[in-house]
């Protein structure tokens, strides 16, 4: 590494968010380290970062591969597939991994640990989701991980002053996204005018675009307002589940979406309050839902157009 770049190391490095914050801390001149179990696939490989592969709920692995100081961590590791099969795997890399990672890096350089938490952690709770630290414990097993990877980083905060900002994030978009969130699948759909399934729609959640994502972990770093707390970031102004998708749909005039051919679950709106981001980090969303949209489905069907992988 070299001694005159501020060294940046990114878990989960390899995925969507991953990628486009080693990007711009590229831009900014950062050395930066990613830490995933997978290579990167080859469409999110960026030829000045150093890729480490290791599984962090392993606690020898990251002992022998990662020794150097680092001014700032971003935790956006955990296994992807939170289905009841892979409970334990789940909780494993979600909440034993990052306790693992705390216990050995270096606290003497490390300036900022950024944690992204998670809205589903307010799975017992009415939207407007305001910051709460001592929530009820959440049942779905994905919600419970990020709740008590949470709960252990705030109280060792307390107990030690561990260098810590928690970031609830509710749904982010955007180009270069794996097709495992409701945006990348119905825009794949539609690029390939599919009939697909869908629920009723009628379900209002909060979106963020990645770049405006990006911007608020930047504003993190060595923010001594930010230590010690749970920030949510989000746009605060949900949509309409069935808007998206019929506008996708309209935009590409591609695509059929069945409406009530699965069974809606969940709370029918969940989106943040962002006081909070507003006043501690100076942050709020710029990147308007429907134009950031656009240029996410121009994005997929240039890559579509050119026959390479989109996602």
């Amino acid at each position: 590494m070299a001694k005159n770049k501020k060294k940046l190391l990114i878990i989960g490095g390899t995925g969507f968010i991953g990628y486009h914050v080693a990007k711009e801390a590229i831009k900014r001149k950062w050395t930066v380290e990613s830490v995933s179990i997978n290579k990167p696939k080859k469409f999110r490989k960026i030829p000045k970062v150093k890729y480490i592969h290791l599984d962090i709920s392993k606690k020898d692995q990251l002992k022998k591969k990662i020794k150097k100081k680092y001014l700032f961590v971003i935790n956006l590791g955990g296994y992807v597939d939170h289905t009841f099969a892979n409970r334990e795997k789940t909780l494993k890399s979600h909440y034993m991994g990052c306790k693992n990672l705390c216990q050995i890096l270096s606290s003497d350089s490390l300036k900022t640990f950024l944690q992204m938490g998670s809205s589903a952690e307010y799975e017992n709770y009415n939207s407007p989701h305001k910051e709460i630290f001592d929530l009820k414990v959440p049942k779905q097993i994905y919600a419970k991980s990020k709740f008590l990877a949470s709960r252990y980083l705030i109280n060792l905060y307390k107990k030690e002053k561990f260098p810590v900002t928690i970031l609830r994030l509710y749904q982010a978009y955007g180009p270069k996204q794996d097709t495992n969130r409701l945006i990348s699948i119905v825009i794949d759909a539609c690029l390939k005018n599919k009939k697909f399934p869908c629920s009723d729609g009628k379900q209002y959640r909060d979106f963020i675009h990645i770049d405006d994502l990006v911007r608020s972990i930047f504003l993190c770093y060595n923010n001594k307002k930010a230590l010690g707390q749970i920030i949510n970031i989000g746009s605060g102004k949900p949509k309409k589940i069935k808007n998206i998708i019929k506008f996708i749909s309209n935009f590409l005039k591609s695509g059929i979406p069945e409406f009530g051919k699965i069974r809606t679950t969940g709370k029918k709106s969940i989106y943040p309050n962002i006081i909070k981001a507003k006043k501690i980090l100076g942050w709020s969303p710029k990147v308007k839902f429907y134009t950031g949209l656009i240029k996410t489905i121009k994005t997929y069907k240039k890559q579509d157009r050119n026959k390479t992988s989109l996602y």
